[in-house]
């Protein structure tokens, strides 16, 4: 009975040995995870996400490994070529390579802990950083942002990749000064930004009274055009007015001297009207002239020489009556005579009468009624 009862106390007891083993080798990982598996201390195997079993007492799971998109925000300060101090807020994107066996052992395995692995991180960034902005000068620095961030993520991806990370993206958020130099800064800015308004207001300036001066000399030169043109066409209307008057006296005297007239009674003629005009229209002015009877007689003598026909050179009056001849048979027009329109709606179009050939154009029939267009007789109106 003893036996017996001692053989149960034992099964029972491998029973709950086996119970508890079974217990202690079950593991689960969660999902973006793995597991890191170590025996005695080494590296052992990987353990997926869900439901994963080692052996009890010997295999541990070392560490659990994300391998979800991890960030991290890190803040440094760098020193420029001209001894300025910058000072970067940046956010940087990493994740793991692949889930790889090699991979993960050295994901789980570079460092001793995260907080090695960020303190690495932010001084892989801030050497990188700092290598790039020592070579530039503070006024440059903020119009490098892009160049930054590009040297940063060209020695970070090898860096990153020998501990079994990728880079996905790498973002500086803030790049700031120190109060002294941002407050410079700004004054420079202030002062380009007035130079540069003080240029374009010059610019506007400049282009404003060039077209003014533009526009005012085109004015000058229209209106010096327009006077020289005024100024011609008063000279032309002076000169044929001349040339008028030079034919009108012309004409006077040849007809003065085919008459047997001297034509100096055309200079008395314009003396005694000058002598009228200045009497009747002037204006306080007293003119002088010789009214004794010995100045009358002397008149009368000189304008009985000059109508006296025998003082003319008789070769002068015959040239005289010639152009006055000449010019009556220039100036002569023969009348056009104008058809009844009576008659001329009682005749048929192209039956006038006209001597035998072929009529020029504008040619007049015998009876005056019809005119030759080219082509057919129409009547005249």
């Amino acid at each position: 009975m003893d036996s017996l009862g001692t053989a149960g106390i034992v099964s029972l007891v491998l029973l709950a040995l086996l119970v508890l083993l079974a217990v202690l080798s079950i593991r689960t990982i969660d999902q973006a995870h793995v597991g890191v598996v170590t025996m005695f201390g080494k590296y052992r195997r990987v353990l997926s996400p869900g439901l994963n079993f080692v052996i009890p007492l010997l295999e541990q799971i070392h560490s659990k490994v994300p391998v979800q998109n991890q960030t991290a925000q890190l803040q440094f300060a760098a020193i420029t070529r001209d001894q300025a101090n910058v000072h970067f807020t940046a956010t940087i994107i990493f994740t793991v390579s692949d889930h790889q066996a090699e991979t993960i052992q050295r994901v789980a395995f570079a460092f001793v802990d995260s907080r090695a692995f960020s303190t690495a991180l932010t001084s892989a960034v801030e050497a990188s950083v700092r290598e790039f902005v020592a070579t530039n000068l503070q006024a440059e620095v903020l119009g490098l942002r892009g160049t930054i961030v590009a040297h940063a993520k060209d020695s970070l991806d090898e860096q990153l990749a020998s501990w079994g990370y990728t880079l996905i993206d790498l973002t500086v958020n803030d790049i700031a000064f120190d109060a002294e130099v941002m407050q410079s800064m700004s004054r420079v800015v202030a002062a380009k930004n007035a130079q540069t308004a003080a240029e374009f207001e010059g610019q506007a300036l400049l282009i404003r009274r060039t077209k003014e001066a533009e526009a005012e000399g085109a004015a000058i030169k229209i209106a010096a055009e327009n006077e020289a043109e005024a100024a011609r066409l008063r000279g032309e209307g002076l000169a044929s007015f001349r040339r008028a008057l030079a034919a009108g006296f012309a004409e006077a005297a040849d007809e003065l001297a085919a008459q047997g007239v001297d034509p100096g009674v055309l200079s008395f003629q314009m003396w005694t009207e000058t002598l009228r005009d200045v009497a009747k229209d002037g204006v306080g002015n007293v003119v002088f002239f010789d009214g004794s009877t010995d100045g009358y007689e002397q008149v009368m003598r000189r304008m009985q020489g000059l109508t006296a026909l025998d003082a003319l050179d008789p070769e002068l009056v015959a040239k005289a009556r010639e152009r006055v001849a000449q010019r009556q048979a220039r100036y002569k027009k023969t009348p056009v005579a104008r058809p009844n329109p009576d008659v001329t709606a009682a005749v048929p179009v192209g039956t006038p009468a006209y001597p035998a050939g072929q009529p020029t154009p504008g040619a007049i029939s015998e009876d005056g009624r019809w005119r030759w267009n080219g082509s057919e007789w129409e009547p005249l109106a």
